[in-house]
């Protein structure tokens, strides 16, 4: 025991030591790689902290930001790591079902601890929440800054992991539990393993939050989460893709082909090897470099497998690429979230991922004790439900850190409500 926490102190020791006044891209940034025998720790050793470089605290208006490098486990459950960035609100909001006794007396209660999953959607190491958030004009950080305004604590964890794997769900769903074990080990002001810990995402982020709840049971038991929320998490990567397909949202399919393979470097390589040769094989591949705003522009509209592949999508689909596609992109075949409680709320009509996907997920996960209340807009579509419904689930998670769940929502079996 006295080994790990020196073995703890030496790299945290380390990693505030060399924090750079401005940040650098995580790509160029030393700081982003682990310790040499790395892989002999346990998955949510930390390795890393420090004060993340630059004005997050202004930008964000919350007192301290920290990053924090640690041990997590990629697809192939082979150890890998990633990093996540924790925000201390300015004044923190007490959660009473947290209090716990010391001695005589009651200890303050601990603050709500809220893992935020942000959809950057990227196969660039660089577009990771750690360094994106720097850029003023990253969209859909509202969550973050509402959060924070109730006193959360949030950390936002880069989910993708080094090769940033978008779309490996398996990895995305190990990194956000990792990262939760990470904070509460990283012995950071006002947190610990007694603050209620809650994990949200949407679209991106809702796929890895479903996976973070799917695997929870049997990859990180010791957690105890007071809830996962998921908003229209994509359930069927493989549905996803050609629903996109020839659409204004089809930049979302060479990231995500590409992100899913990195864990599988023989697919990879069968897929690079099957591109059409010439411009179109560096207009593919540049998507390795961009964020997915610009990705969704260079690729508007186009239909991906006939343009980049020699075989379209018999290429996309051959049996080369089945294990990544059998293990990494369809939830519902590695657990049931049945440890926690799970809100869901998705547009009726959304046009990205498939509400009957979603509804077909929380009837496989309710067959089997789970508790889940689903919320279905029957107003607007994606992007507006990202807005529309993120009071809901708000509400909802500041019932499971404040212990007053059980008197807002049905505390077993499964509930299905149209909003």
């Amino acid at each position: 025991m006295r080994v790990k926490l020196l073995f703890l102190v030496f790299f945290v020791g380390l990693g505030a030591s060399t924090t750079p006044r401005t940040p650098i891209p995580p790509s160029k940034d030393p700081w982003y790689r682990p310790p040499s025998r790395f892989e002999s720790a346990a998955p949510g050793t930390v390795f890393k902290v420090r004060q993340a470089p630059g004005n997050l605290t202004d930008m964000f208006n919350c007192s301290a930001v920290y990053n924090i490098l640690y041990r997590t486990t990629d697809s192939q459950y082979l150890p890998t790591w990633a990093v996540t960035t924790l925000y201390i609100p300015l004044k923190s909001g007490h959660s009473p079902r947290s209090a716990t006794t010391q001695g005589q007396g009651d200890a303050a209660p601990s603050p709500p601890f809220l893992t935020w999953l942000h959809p950057y959607d990227s196969n660039s190491l660089d577009s990771s929440p750690s360094y994106l958030f720097y850029d003023a004009s990253t969209p859909f950080v509202q969550d973050l800054r509402t959060a924070l305004s109730r006193g959360w604590h949030v950390s936002v964890p880069d989910y993708e992991g080094p090769k940033a794997s978008f779309t490996a769900g398996v990895m995305s769903g190990h990194a956000v539990l990792d990262s939760v074990r990470a904070v509460q080990r990283a012995r950071l002001p006002s947190i610990d393993d007694r603050n209620p810990a809650a994990i949200w995402g949407y679209s991106g982020g809702g796929l890895a939050a479903g996976w973070a709840a799917e695997l929870q049971a049997s990859y990180a038991p010791d957690l105890e989460l007071a809830g996962v929320a998921m908003g229209s998490p994509v359930v069927n990567v493989t549905d996803v893709l050609y629903r996109v397909n020839n659409t204004p949202l089809a930049g979302l399919i060479p990231p995500a082909l590409l992100g899913l393979t990195s864990q599988y470097p023989d697919a990879q390589k069968f897929l690079i090897s099957h591109l059409k040769p010439g411009p179109t094989n560096d207009a593919f591949l540049a998507a390795r470099n961009v964020s997915w705003t610009q990705a969704i522009q260079t690729f508007s509209g186009q239909d991906i497998a006939t343009t980049y592949f020699i075989n379209g999508l018999a290429d996309v689909f051959a049996p080369e690429m089945r294990l990544a596609w059998g293990r990494d992109s369809c939830m519902g075949y590695h657990g049931v979230p049945w440890m926690m409680p799970v809100y869901v709320y998705q547009a009726a009509h959304d046009e990205l991922a498939s509400v009957d996907d979603t509804a077909a997920l929380v009837a496989r996960y309710c067959g089997v004790g789970a508790n889940i209340f689903f919320e279905r807009n029957q107003v607007g579509g994606h992007l507006e439900e990202l807005v529309a419904g993120a009071p809901g689930a708000v509400r909802w998670l500041a019932s499971v850190f404040d212990g007053t769940y059980s008197q807002k929502y049905p505390s077993t079996g499964c509930t299905i409500v149209d909003v």
